[in-house]
């Protein structure tokens, strides 16, 4: 099995937060996500895949968005974690959004499929 490349992983999160640019998160995110993942957001919350694909479709999408500082992290033949600091913004948000982002994935019969997704404040 191939090991995941850090440009493969960055190529899928850049797919990402387009989907949420453009307001149809859900329906990008459903396929990608291991029927057990759960996306744990900056707020604490947890939400699962059907709450993920039920609630992002229609949100408001970012205006921009900036990956930086992406890190791969191997976890075996068919797993990897990629890291980095995503900054979005949106015209009814007086501030940017800034958080540190990490996203686990697994390849499960040759496709990246995404197990854990978590954001951390980067505020004091």
């Amino acid at each position: 099995m191939d090991a995941f490349t850090l440009g493969e992983l960055l190529a899928l999160e850049h797919a990402g937060w387009q989907s949420l640019c453009e307001s149809r998160g859900g329906s990008y995110y459903g396929p990608l996500m291991m029927p057990e993942a759960l996306f744990i957001l900056v707020d604490g919350s947890t939400m699962t895949r059907d709450e993920i694909t039920d609630s992002l479709d229609g949100m408001p999408g970012w205006d921009s968005y900036d990956i930086s500082d992406a890190t791969l992290l191997p976890l075996g033949s068919d797993a990897a974690a990629l890291t980095y600091r995503a900054t979005s913004s949106r015209a009814d948000l007086a501030e940017p959004f800034t958080a540190l982002m990490s996203s686990v994935y697994r390849r499960v019969e040759g496709q990246a499929r995404l197990s854990l997704y978590q954001q951390t404040s980067t505020s004091v």
